[in-house]
């Protein structure tokens, strides 16, 4: 008994394992096969193998990556250990590193100059690129950027970047525009580019045209007469131009500036505008006057005598019908202005005798008005009109027998300073100016106006404003001084001035203080400071800076000489401490 459940208690397990090994080695027999036979590559693996193998594949890689960063790394750290090894040796770019050992964040740019090759001729070629064309008149250093600011009308307009050689001057007194235009001309005289200067009322530019050994007129009442009917001795040559279509048109635009000459003159008298029919006989009196062979130029007096002789060709513009006192009735008003140009009106003799001294072409000139009194405000602008329109006539005269072969060919820049003057005082100057800037056009001169505000072109009326205004939108390029807000006018939508524009531009214009650590007055913010505007583009704001030469021409307060001395013992320049 007890041996046969014995072998039931041990029998069973065999049984068991028998079996479950049995059923082991069925499995493994169906699974190889359904696997493919073994190729003569060797045997394929099996799942299980493949997963194995690519664990330890990607464990090997994971390893050898590990192995190359730690490699560079090292690498990294060998090499800033060397560079920091070295720097404690030798400062680098921006300085010494370190705290404390003056290495700067931010390295300046270098300050850009100009000059030929023979003044840097131990430089070039080896130079830095200019931020942009270096064309013009230098005129002072970049407020926005290194480099120095080159421009003016009359080469800017030969190399076409403006449409025609105009520039107009903007800014509040004392912030430096006669020296900027002096600038111009100084540069401009060195060029072979002759500068006529049509009305100095101050003088700003007598001692600049002296010491380029050029020609002082003086004019003024008592002292100094000036034609408005001539225009030099060289209009006599218009004759010897051999194109007779070119003879005629110089003849006509001479006719015509003699025509806005005494229209502008016969305006300021009456203060007021002409009639037409006055237009009209005063136009064809002037061509009367024409065709008459002088052996020198016409004066008011005959142009006088021609309307009272009563010619047939005036008499059909009067429409008097043959009767005398009709035609003497229509043609009063206008003689009467004429003859008060003359000595016994308020102009005195100035316009009443032969022209006292004539243009020298070829040198440097300015008309010296300054002896004429500030108050006196009708002559000056009178005076103004006729020299502005002689110097004009005598460029275009010149010009036009040059062209001719007849004299060597000149190159003129007109300067026409304290416009508002003019301005104020006659509201119809606006169209004497008007026709004399367009007519300076299409002629080859260059020309600069100069004013102080936006405020000098208000005139009486908007027509009067709008064409007053266009002075400074048909001029190619713009100077802008110093300006109060109000001072500004509509310049902020002629030339599309940014917020930043303006801001600079106001900012110049505050007066000049007191430093109250030494008593003295200090420079004006804006002196000296201008901001170039072509167009409605974006503007360049620079400095005029001056060389020790030009110190000596530039000093507009002579007047004000030996008044320091006396001034100090009534208390200036002493500071006083609280």
């Amino acid at each position: 008994m007890s041996d046969y459940m014995l072998w039931v208690a041990i029998g069973a397990p065999a049984v068991v394992v028998a079996m479950a090994v049995a059923s082991i080695i069925a499995v493994v027999i169906s699974r190889r096969r359904a696997q493919p036979p073994a190729t003569a590559a060797g045997l394929r693996l099996s799942e299980r193998e493949a997963r194995r193998l690519r664990t330890r594949l990607s464990r090997e890689q994971r390893r050898a990556e590990a192995a190359r960063t730690e490699s560079a790394v090292e690498r990294f750290r060998s090499v800033m250990t060397e560079s920091r090894s070295r720097s404690t040796s030798r400062p680098g770019r921006r300085g010494w590193s370190g705290r404390g050992a003056g290495f700067v964040n931010y390295v300046q740019p270098l300050p850009e100059a100009q000059g030929t090759t023979v003044q840097v001729c131990g430089l070039w070629p080896f130079g830095i690129s200019h931020q942009g064309a270096v064309v013009g008149v230098p005129l002072g250093k970049n407020l926005r950027s290194p480099g120095q600011v080159t421009a003016d009308p009359m080469y800017w307009f030969l190399n076409g970047i403006i449409s025609n050689p105009s520039a107009f001057i903007l800014g509040r007194p004392g912030l430096g525009k006669s020296t900027l235009v002096r600038r111009l001309l100084t540069v401009y005289d060195a060029w072979n580019v002759i500068p006529l200067v049509l009305s100095d009322t101050k003088p700003d530019y007598v001692a600049l045209v002296t010491a380029q050994c050029g020609q002082v007129v003086k004019v003024s009442r008592g002292f100094g007469h000036i034609n408005p009917l001539d225009f030099g001795p060289l209009a006599a040559r218009v004759a010897e131009i051999p194109d007779e279509r070119k003879r005629a048109e110089i003849l006509n635009s001479l006719r015509e500036r003699r025509v806005a000459n005494i229209s502008g003159l016969v305006r300021l008298a009456r203060n007021g505008a002409m009639q037409a029919y006055e237009s009209s006989i005063l136009v064809e009196a002037i061509r009367i006057l024409d065709e008459i062979e002088w052996e020198a130029a016409p004066l008011l007096r005959d142009l006088v005598g021609i309307i009272t002789s009563r010619p047939d060709r005036l008499r059909a513009l009067t429409r008097d019908n043959g009767d005398d006192v009709k035609y003497d009735e229509r043609v009063r008003m206008l003689l009467d202005d004429l003859t008060a140009l003359g000595s016994s009106g308020p102009f005195g003799d100035v316009f009443a005798h032969p022209t006292t001294t004539h243009i020298d072409v070829g040198r440097p000139v300015v008309f010296d008005l300054s002896a004429i009194d500030d108050s006196d405000l009708q002559l000056q602008a009178a005076v103004q009109s006729v020299t502005w329109s002689y110097g004009s006539a005598v460029v275009e005269v010149q010009k036009g027998l040059a062209d001719a072969g007849l004299v060597p060919p000149t190159h003129y820049i007109l300067v026409m300073d304290e416009l508002w003057r003019m301005l104020r005082a006659s509201s119809t100057m606006v169209y004497f100016v008007d026709a004399l800037t367009r007519l300076n056009r299409q002629r080859g001169i260059g020309q600069i106006l100069i004013t102080h505000t936006m405020n000098d072109l208000k005139l009486e009326t908007e027509q009067l404003t709008s064409i007053a205004s266009g002075f400074v939108e048909r001029s190619a390029m713009t100077f802008i001084g110093g300006l109060a807000p109000a001072e500004m006018g509509n310049l902020r939508t002629v030339f599309a001035l940014s917020n930043a524009e303006q801001t600079m531009i106001e900012d110049w214009s505050a007066e000049s203080t007191i430093n109250p650590d030494t008593g003295r007055t200090a420079t004006p913010a804006g002196r000296g400071k201008f901001l170039l505007k072509i167009g409605k583009a974006p503007g360049t704001p620079f400095q005029v800076t001056l060389v020790s030469d030009e110190l000596a021409v530039n000093d507009t307060n002579t007047a004000w000489r030996g008044m320091q001395g006396s001034l100090v013992g009534a208390g200036a320049g002493t500071s006083y401490e609280s």
